[in-house]
């Protein structure tokens, strides 16, 4: 489990790392697109403002020339060359024109004599006439005298007391934005639109006649455009529904606004192809780490498990089912060492069935081995204690380790044990009680008592001892530590194991 979420912890921070490159490379590419729309609408801007100074120019032009009353003296070819000059004539500019004050046509830059029109029910004529510091006045959409789709550009024309004496109106071809709107790249999601600052649409890219007019005043995407000369913002758009991030300018002193705006989608499209790519790799690599880890720990757990049941084996005595050789002296010395420790009492049993050999030499071996499964039958079922450790030191040798228990309870339990093996009845002709028996040696370690000395080799050699003391008294019986042997017990002695 732990090489598992190891892995997963690895994959979940490179995934994190990954997320946060991937950001980095979005933030990077809205950078970019922020740059991009900043730069075409102050390219847009400038061309578009350069071109309308110009045109301001040539009308200022002939607004300070019909303010010379010899102006009119002059024949009419004469007074087209002074009042107009070759710039009002360039492509996308339409007529220059000059009313009177009631707004007949008195002048036309295109016509001699001019063309017959009046020009008194114009919004930008009303705007002159009572506006004397109106300026510059940009219109509206509306078709020019050649029924072009224009806008009117009018200026206030006075006389010499300071009197309205008419205008000066001169008109650009929507063309020209949309010829310049076209030679952009935005791509296939892009906008420019151009606006005055009311929020009439003067042109758009995409171009759609029906658009061309309309007022986006009310729109929330509209709203950013008059908090500044220039910014940049994410909005939806309101004629076509796209999102875009926009970037605007305000053209010179004149009530415009250029909008470039680049479509999300765009701006994201190439980001988008790298995240997907980046993902899925980093995904698979990801799922293949933890399926090694998976596969790594499924192998190592059945390594251990395996080396589980080897250990399990090693330790385990197969005949009796008790604990083997090795695991007895390693238990020893592990309970003595907690003993000493703890400052408790540990006591050890060494048991050995009588006349075994005889035993053996008369009903065969494989009675032999259920004779010893049955004597450590009866040693397993009388030691209930989680600790307590019983294992076959060898031959029809058994030992018990009670960890914490006093000599008297050592005793008792040496007597039950040495009980069940005679309640078998296990013949055994060839001994002298006619039954399978055990005589068993009982020596006990004092934690408590630091001055003693004894190891844990020496218990196990006290008890052994005692072993022999009641074989030597006879068998059949419990010798306990420091008991003569003519004072050994054949049943039922002391009472008092501590649980």
């Amino acid at each position: 489990m732990l090489l598992i979420g190891a892995a997963i912890t690895v994959a979940l921070a490179v995934a994190c790392l990954i997320s946060l490159v991937l950001y980095e490379m979005r933030q990077d590419a809205l950078a970019r697109a922020k740059d991009a729309v900043e730069n075409l609408s102050a390219i847009l801007e400038r061309d578009i403002e350069r071109n309308i100074e110009i045109y301001e120019l040539s009308m200022q032009a002939v607004v300070d020339g019909v303010k010379n009353p010899n102006i009119f003296g002059l024949t009419s070819d004469t007074r087209q060359l002074v009042l107009f000059d070759r710039s009002s004539n360039a492509q996308d500019l339409g007529s220059l024109l000059v009313t009177n004050a009631a707004g007949d046509v008195i002048i036309d830059s295109r016509s001699v004599p001019p063309r017959k029109a009046n020009f008194r029910d114009r919004d930008y004529f009303d705007v002159q006439q009572r506006a004397a510091n109106a300026g510059l006045y940009i219109t509206k959409p509306t078709l020019s005298l050649g029924n072009e789709p224009s806008i009117a550009l009018s200026r206030r024309v006075e006389d010499a007391r300071g009197q309205f004496s008419g205008v000066v109106v001169g008109t650009l071809r929507l063309n020209y934005f949309r010829r310049l709107f076209e030679g952009m790249t935005l791509g296939d999601h892009g906008s420019i639109t151009l606006l005055r600052t009311d929020g009439t649409v003067l042109m758009r890219r995409p171009y759609h006649e029906q658009e061309i007019g309309r007022s986006i005043a009310s729109a929330a995407s509209f709203k950013p455009l008059l908090q500044g000369n220039k910014g940049c913002f994410i909005g939806t758009a309101a004629l076509d529904g796209d999102r875009r991030l926009y970037g605007f300018k305000h053209i010179g002193k004149y009530p415009l606004i250029v909008v470039v705006g680049l479509g999300t989608r765009d701006i994201y499209a190439q980001w988008r192809q790298r995240a997907w790519a980046i993902g899925i790799i980093t995904g698979v690599l990801d799922v293949l780490g933890i399926m090694m880890a998976v596969g790594f720990a499924k192998q190592f757990h059945m390594r251990l498990k395996m080396e589980e049941q080897l250990r399990v084996l090693a330790d385990t005595d197969s005949l009796t089912g008790l604990g083997s050789r090795r695991a007895l002296d390693i238990a020893l010395d592990v309970e003595w060492r907690r003993a000493r420790r703890s400052k408790q009492q540990l006591s050890v049993l060494m048991l050995d069935v009588d006349y075994f050999k005889e035993f053996n030499d008369h009903y065969g071996h494989v009675a032999g081995d259920n004779a010893l499964k049955n004597v450590a039958h009866c040693i397993f079922k009388n030691i209930r204690r989680p600790g307590d450790f019983a294992g076959r030191y060898g031959g029809e040798e058994f030992c018990v380790l009670l960890p914490n228990t006093e000599l008297a309870g050592a005793v008792q339990v040496a007597e039950a044990i040495r009980q069940a093996v005679l309640e078998t009845n296990q013949l055994h002709v060839t001994g002298p009680k006619g039954t399978l028996s055990v005589s068993i040696g009982v020596a006990t370690f004092d934690g408590r008592n630091t001055s003693s000395g004894v190891n844990s080799e020496q218990l196990f050699h006290r008890a052994d001892q005692r072993l022999y003391e009641a074989k030597a008294a006879g068998r059949n019986m419990v010798m306990p530590q420091h008991i003569e042997p003519q004072r050994a017990v054949s049943r039922g002695l002391i009472s008092g194991r501590v649980s």
